[in-house]
């Protein structure tokens, strides 16, 4: 339970550290790239504390595509958003990601019809709609129109989560797999940083920002080695518990990092969310990974 708690509170906090991030200026791919490499350095190392790491002739080419719909395009969308958006509602709209993979895992065959998951994901667009249309739920009615694109992360998550479910991780584990997805995605980032001018260089006096970053990157590593120790020791189904952490941390973070504060349709979206989460979370009996 301790590593439970303690890796939702890891993750909740990458939302408001984020906005911290682009506070400044940085471009997203700039960010995506130092990102990736504090990300490998921890994976990596844990990596070699573990299995001897092997990478076979598949490996490459399931790193490349994770790196694409797993990091580069929803984080790009991730700092765009949530300049423009508060991280409390960036890490409400987290909650949509499980909700979101359930009728793309019905849709390749990979799980089951369930009425009740069908309700859960009425109820994320439900959570949606509540901070979407009513005036008072956002700082100004002009952010809204930032909603859909916040919400291409989850989306992209979800099709992550189904493809990993589909075609595994090419022989590797769980850690080694995302050590391998970062150092692949830090090369495919690195140009694109350059390309658009975003590269950030490290060696200038740090700030928040430049703060922010790095913490957000340890946090990010660190929690997902801990979800994958976890699932591994307590099951799935018990680690997939963190998501409710994760939302309702993550908005805390930012009501203590940020001074944010939410209108009763946020609180109402928030409700709605972990519902919806909890009809589409995966119960003990079902096989077939969502």
């Amino acid at each position: 339970m301790v590593v439970l708690v303690g890796c939702g509170l890891a993750w909740g906090c990458t939302q408001p550290l984020g906005k911290i991030a682009v506070s400044t200026g940085y471009g997203f791919f700039g960010l995506i790239f130092w990102q990736l490499v504090v990300g490998a350095l921890i994976l990596g190392a844990l990596s070699l504390a573990g299995r001897p790491f092997r990478p076979g002739r598949n490996a490459f080419g399931f790193a490349a595509l994770i790196a694409v719909i797993g990091t580069i395009i929803p984080n790009s969308t991730f700092y765009l958003s949530v300049a423009h958006l508060p991280a409390g509602i960036m890490s409400i709209l987290i909650a949509t990601i499980p909700i979101l993979a359930f009728p793309l895992a019905l849709a390749l065959g990979m799980d089951r019809f369930s009425m009740a998951r069908v309700v859960g994901l009425a109820c994320g667009i439900a959570g949606v709609a509540l901070i979407a249309l009513p005036e008072a739920s956002l700082p100004t009615p002009e952010a809204a129109a930032w909603l859909p694109i916040a919400l291409i992360g989850p989306v992209f998550y979800a099709i992550e989560s189904n493809v990993v479910a589909r075609i595994g991780t090419a022989g590797m584990s769980a850690v080694q797999a995302m050590f391998l997805v970062s150092v692949v995605g830090a090369f495919m980032a690195l140009p694109l940083a350059l390309g658009t001018g975003q590269f950030i260089n490290p060696f200038v006096a740090w700030g928040a920002a430049e703060w922010a970053l790095v913490f957000s990157s340890i946090a990010h590593a660190c929690a997902y080695a801990s979800y994958v120790w976890l699932a591994s020791q307590a099951g799935a189904v018990f680690a997939s518990q963190c998501s409710y952490i994760v939302t309702g941390t993550g908005v805390i973070w930012a009501m203590l990092l940020l001074g944010e504060r939410f209108s009763h349709w946020v609180w109402g979206a928030l409700a709605i969310m972990l519902l919806g989460l909890a009809l589409v979370q995966p119960r003990p009996r079902d096989r077939t990974p969502v």
